[in-house]
């Protein structure tokens, strides 16, 4: 193996954290609101789409998987995203509507996940949001059967292609596509702190309202 094939060395690859203090006190009662704090100030601190989020699903057996898409809209129902139903989210969904989000928001030193049931939204409302996509973007739900092995690049382009010139102006919602809500029953907040004792709050549903516990970083 020449050098520039060997893996680098991993051992001493790390930062120092240290950051303000996330104590109890210092929270609101409920963490969407929580969300809504710390997510103005990944905007204030310009921070590249904080709301990419990693959406982690897994199959009926078990089988785990987990990609990077955006967060859509949220409120105090959950938390939206949008995809193909036909994709391999959407199918891990159809068998087992759960799933984990998770915003690493480096930069400042947070975290933040959600975990949670999952449901699909109404028509009407992935609708309104797909007709408000730049046209390309819906052409291209319609062109990616997502998830789905393709030839060449040749072939996925030459079916955009066909698609716009069927639908030079308003291409309709697809019926294989449209948003999932992720309702959260638990969510946490991470702040990194020095030596490793970061600050870990979590948010757990419970039939009365939301608990709020502190974790062993």
């Amino acid at each position: 193996m020449d050098a520039t094939s060997r893996p680098p060395s991993l051992a001493g690859l790390r930062r120092t954290y240290e950051g303000e203090p996330l104590l109890e006190t210092g929270v609101a009662a409920d963490p969407v609101t929580q969300f809504t704090r710390w997510f103005q100030e990944a905007l204030d601190a310009g921070l590249p789409e904080p709301n990419a989020m990693v959406l982690a699903t897994a199959s009926a057996g078990g089988r785990p998987s987990a990609r990077t898409v955006l967060l859509k809209g949220y409120d105090e129902s959950g938390f939206v995203f949008y995809t193909n139903f036909e994709s391999r989210k959407g199918r891990d969904l159809a068998e087992n509507p759960r799933a984990s989000l998770l915003f690493p928001w480096h930069p400042i030193r947070r975290q933040v996940r959600v975990e949670g049931s999952v449901v699909r939204l109404p028509h009407e409302e992935s609708a309104a949001y797909f007709d408000s996509r730049p046209y390309g973007s819906r052409i291209g739900a319609w062109a990616s059967r997502q998830s789905a092995v393709v030839r060449s690049r040749e072939e996925l382009d030459a079916r955009y292609e066909e698609l716009a010139a069927r639908w030079p102006e308003q291409p309709p919602v697809p019926d294989f596509w449209g948003g999932f809500r992720v309702v959260p029953s638990e969510m946490e907040f991470w702040q990194g702190q020095l030596d490793r004792m970061h600050d870990r709050l979590r948010y757990r549903r419970t039939p009365t309202g939301w608990a709020l516990e502190r974790l062993a970083p």
